[in-house]
């Protein structure tokens, strides 16, 4: 489906017109951020910021899309006319796409006049929120698996045609080594990968007649499916006669698993093509697999050297979406000065930080980070003092960071767009992977446990957390004295 303006929530266009037809639109500044990492795990890899960009900078409205809504007859026609000329004119600051990151914290900060931000705000959540949860759920998966190899296999189970797109880039970025979707690999220069199905060997008149068949057509790239019928009987028998016929040829190859006791089964099929002097041979495994599973078998010592994951890889799995949001932090008064605003809420956790802020992040001496700290823009972190570390949520939890306890320090957030306009060319996605993989291997591995990992200590600082403090009290004196 071809890119579209009208791809937002219908509300953010009837907002927009009453902001323009109340001449309400004023420079303001709104952060996205999450509120909790996703399979109740330790991190999140943020994802979809170079996809998020392209789409700004070419976001438009087309005269199709504008016939549309005037068909509706609920827009103004100096409202359409401003559409027709409409192009986002804003600046955004952003972590570094890869970078792991932690709920609470600004992943992106946007500030554009009231009308641009909120016609950017169902396509930025749209594109940070499914792929940061797929390269988060990739990385959990590159995780279990010790590092190893896995092919993203999910094109047919993914959320449609687009999704499909959207899930192999995350699937990548968090680890993934190749896709099964060859657009995706054609359009994100990705890898691209595949066997066969059961429906090859079952088309020809034998299982060896169709592995033949597939290693003559095929010789650099043959994966035999070999438990179309019997895995321990025909199946490895037969892909054992191939591959020593490609073996002759100076040609190796391999065998992929799609069913039963995985465990059993890849050690059976090992000591099997050692025993016939294959010893290069290749054992690929699918059949429904998740990050737990692969976990399970990896602390078993199984004889597998590659995966294949779909539905729980492409999906989510058990978590079908990222909490992301977009709240608005500060907006510029009539004489130029910036008014910090946030949301008060009965529901503590909930409450917003205020200000235009940044996020530091803190590293040992070994390069490992030990916590970020949310500051406010214009606050300066020193190698040479403490810092106070308040609990977001908290009045009384608080820690001190020595000098000396730190030996560098690094601000997430960076110029990426000016003026409606990129200020640095799309890097390529395998740099992005690499920069995911190097920050991940960073922390701690407490940090990464599938299971009950450590909290990776995100925090206030004193003057966010005077400001924050201040504008709550005050708020809720004025709701008070109604």
């Amino acid at each position: 489906m071809d890119e579209s303006a009208l791809g937002t929530d219908f509300y953010e266009l009837t907002m927009m017109q009453g902001y323009f037809l109340a001449d309400n639109n004023p420079l303001v500044v709104f952060d996205m951020f999450y509120r909790s990492n996703p399979f109740n795990g330790g991190y999140v890899v943020f994802a979809g910021l170079n996809d998020l960009l392209k789409r700004i900078e070419s976001f438009a409205f087309s005269q199709g899309d504008i016939d549309y809504l005037a068909s509706l007859n609920t827009f103004d026609k100096r409202f359409l006319k401003y559409l027709e000329e409409f192009r986002f004119q804003g600046r955004i600051e952003a972590v570094e796409e890869g970078t792991i990151v932690f709920p609470g914290e600004p992943l992106i900060r946007v500030e554009a006049t009231l009308m641009e931000w909120q016609l950017i705000e169902g396509m930025l959540l749209n594109t940070i929120n499914f792929q940061s949860l797929v390269a988060t759920k990739a990385s959990r998966i590159y995780n279990a698996s010790n590092n190893g190899e896995f092919m993203e296999f999910g094109f047919r189970r993914s959320q449609g045609p687009d999704g499909a797109l959207s899930a192999s880039r995350g699937a990548y970025i968090g680890g993934g080594s190749a896709t099964s979707n060859t657009l995706a690999a054609k359009v994100f220069d990705i890898p691209v990968a595949g066997t066969m199905a059961h429906s090859w060997v079952m088309s020809f008149e034998s299982e060896l007649e169709a592995f033949r068949a597939f290693a003559e057509i095929y010789p650099d790239h043959t994966i035999l499916l070999i438990d179309t019928y019997d895995t321990l009987g025909s199946g490895i028998e037969n892909a054992i006669i191939v591959g020593q016929e490609l073996k002759a040829k100076g040609k190796n190859f391999g065998i992929r698993l799609d069913s039963g006791d995985l465990s059993y089964l890849s050690r059976e099929i090992r000591d099997k093509l050692d025993q016939a002097g294959l010893n290069k041979a290749r054992i690929y495994a699918s059949n429904d697999l998740n990050e737990h599973i692969i976990e399970t078998l990896i602390h078993d010592n199984v004889p597998i050297d590659s995966w294949g994951i779909g539905t729980h890889l492409v999906t989510g799995g058990s978590q079908a979406s990222l909490n992301g949001v977009y709240k608005l932090a500060a907006r510029q008064l009539d004489d130029g000065s910036w008014l910090e605003t946030m949301k008060i809420t009965n529901t503590f956790e909930k409450a917003t930080n205020p200000g235009r802020k940044q996020v530091w992040r803190f590293f040992d001496d070994c390069g490992s980070p030990l916590a970020d700290l949310i500051t406010l823009e214009d606050e300066k972190i020193s190698l040479d003092e403490d810092y106070v570390f308040y609990h977001p949520f908290s009045e009384v939890d608080f820690f001190t960071m020595r000098q000396g306890r730190f030996k560098s320090v690094k601000p997430l957030l960076q110029l990426c767009m000016d003026g409606g306009r990129r200020t640095q060319p799309n890097p390529p996605i395998k740099s992005i992977q690499e920069y995911a993989l190097a920050g991940l291997a960073s922390f701690h591995s407490t940090y990464k446990r599938l299971m009950n990992p450590h909290i990776y200590k995100v925090s206030l600082s004193s003057e966010l957390k005077r400001l924050k403090t201040r504008l709550a009290v005050e708020g809720l004196q004025k709701l008070n004295s109604r």
